[in-house]
């Protein structure tokens, strides 16, 4: 591929060793080339619009304009993605979420600290993500999220060339026949709902979590891909928002009706029965699954065993197929309806693109409209 065909990238970052650290990560990348550095918000400001580049790395934290006001700045000017490089403190955290609302598409933990000599520890996830932040459609970072024409609408087999024929589909048809062990669904029977979510995901959550009632019947278990500490300041940020309590899982957790439960960075979400009840488990022994922890299959997978519940799946915004095989686990052992998000809202239709192709998904709906298509299934 000629140099004028790669992706071109711009590396933003008050220290000048993690500016090279960083732009020598892409030295030997057939695809994308850095091409320039800038050492705060200002200057990168500057840069994006002398050099245009297609996607930005920015610190989180630096002098005189820091990520947070470049970030508003660059999403209003010159609209692009743009992946954060965030400390893991507590601040850091809460920075990040608010990067990501105002519309970075990603985000990258140092390992330690704001000069981390250690960065070659996450250079593998920093070059994905700069890869998959390439292809992501630019409109779909900036807020609010347009009420699409298209809301959720059910889905029959067979399922041939999926996108194009998602596209194509402008209102509900008749639902699909899915040949598993599914009975009739009953709105009195317990329920569970179960969500999986990586890549633009806090915002879609966001999105969903605070349109469901206090009074929904049902605990809901969240898997988002993200690395400890962040998922505390995420389930704290919801919580504030949300009707229903929301909280980071904890060991020993009795399910609650009402709270939703957001597995923690590092830990697959387990449940085990206890009397009657339901408690959390949380396994870090258990390998990474396609390189998470936690895991939307492991999940999917480990809550498939209890015929206890009806159980709603929903599948959103995120890279890869992370879901599609614990989706099949779940419609084999009992009684499940399965969603997914749109292709017209996701930020990377990677996740439900997967499990659309399983051709198990009973729903796929609009983010703004997930919330009102899981409601439907409850008492």
């Amino acid at each position: 591929m000629s140099n004028l065909q790669k992706t071109k990238l711009l590396v933003v970052d008050d220290s000048a060793f993690m500016r090279k650290l960083i732009s020598d990560f892409f030295s030997d990348h057939l695809h994308i080339e850095v091409i320039g550095a800038a050492r705060n918000g200002k200057d990168a400001i500057k840069k994006i619009e002398q050099l245009k580049p297609d996607v930005v790395t920015m610190d989180v934290e630096m002098p005189e304009m820091n990520g947070m006001e470049a970030l508003k700045e660059i999403m209003q000017k010159y609209p692009l993605p743009v992946i954060m490089l965030s400390s893991t403190t507590k601040r850091g955290a809460e920075n990040t979420l608010m990067a990501m609302e105002y519309g970075a598409v990603d985000f990258v933990a140092k390992p330690s600290g704001s000069i981390s000599l250690d960065l070659h520890k996450i250079k593998d996830e920093l070059v994905r993500k700069v890869e998959e932040a390439s292809k992501v459609t630019v409109s779909k970072l900036r807020k609010p999220y347009e009420k699409s024409t298209v809301v959720s609408r059910t889905i029959r087999q067979p399922l041939h060339n999926e996108e194009s024929k998602l596209k194509s589909m402008t209102k509900p048809t008749i639902k699909i026949d899915v040949p598993t062990q599914k009975t009739e669904w009953s709105k009195t029977s317990k329920k569970i709902i179960l969500i999986g979510t990586s890549t633009g995901g806090p915002r879609a959550l966001q999105e969903v979590i605070t349109k469901i009632p206090a009074n929904v019947d049902a605990p809901i278990l969240i898997v988002q891909h993200m690395p400890a500490g962040f998922t505390k300041s995420l389930a704290a940020r919801l919580d504030q928002l949300s009707e229903i309590h929301v909280k980071e899982a904890e060991q020993g957790d009795l399910l609650q009706k009402g709270t939703a439960y957001i597995a923690p960075g590092g830990y697959h979400l387990k449940l085990r029965k206890v009397g009657s009840a339901f408690a959390v488990v949380l396994d870090n022994q258990e390998p990474p699954r396609a390189g998470h922890r936690p895991s939307v299959d492991v999940l999917f997978e480990d809550v498939s065993q209890y015929s206890e519940f009806d159980k709603i799946a929903v599948i959103m915004t995120g890279m890869g197929y992370d879901g599609s095989k614990g989706l099949v686990s779940l419609k084999e052992t009992g009684n499940v309806t399965a969603i997914a998000e749109s292709a017209e809202t996701c930020i990377v239709y990677g996740m439900p693109k997967a499990a659309v192709e399983t051709q198990l998904v009973d729903e796929v709906a609009d983010v703004d409209d997930i919330a009102r298509t899981i409601m439907k299934y409850m008492p």
